[in-house]
């Protein structure tokens, strides 16, 4: 069994506003709903405080407001169209026909049965989250090999994206300390 660990940088933050108003149509999000959403994000400023000065009106083009209501739920269809990615890719350890798949705020653990396997969802996860703006922290992506046989996890360097992933024997995942 393998196991690919993936954190996603600044995960609110790069989200593209324009893919973001396309995934909600393919999620079937009725277009006067998405209107309504776009009115909540566009148009929308900052300023930063130094002190008791004030900074100037700066535009926000991309990422979804800190406090607004929306966020969460806009994030989850977000990183949702990036999951069907792998689904669609089929590939994976399957448990009642269903992908495995592990998904708590913005860490993904998906499960498959093969180092390729691995290899191809991670790349499916990557290219899927750069079309929306969601960005992989490959410092603490991790990649780890589960079984019986010691070497299993320490033969394999995973490269995805022309960037190579930590092979791990112990990993810490939402509190627990996963080993091979």
């Amino acid at each position: 069994m393998h196991q690919f660990f993936v954190d996603l940088k600044k995960a609110y933050n790069p989200i593209r506003l324009e893919a973001l108003y396309n995934i909600l149509i393919e999620f079937g999000i009725t277009m006067k709903v998405v209107r309504l959403i776009k009115m909540c994000l566009n148009e929308t400023y900052n300023r930063v405080r130094v002190g008791k000065n004030l900074s100037d009106l700066i535009p926000v083009r991309n990422g979804l407001k800190n406090g607004d209501a929306l966020k969460p739920l806009l994030f989850n269809f977000t990183l949702g169209y990036s999951i069907r990615r792998l689904q669609v890719n089929q590939d994976g350890l399957k448990l009642n026909a269903a992908p495995q798949l592990l998904v708590y705020v913005d860490n993904v653990n998906t499960v498959g049965g093969s180092v390729h396997t691995m290899k191809k969802n991670a790349g499916a996860l990557i290219v899927a989250s750069k079309e929306t703006g969601l960005e992989v922290n490959a410092d603490k992506t991790k990649y780890m090999a589960m079984s019986g046989d010691q070497s299993t996890g320490q033969s394999h360097n995973m490269k995805t994206d022309n960037r190579y992933l930590e092979s791990v024997e112990e990993f810490k995942y939402l509190g627990r300390t996963l080993t091979n």
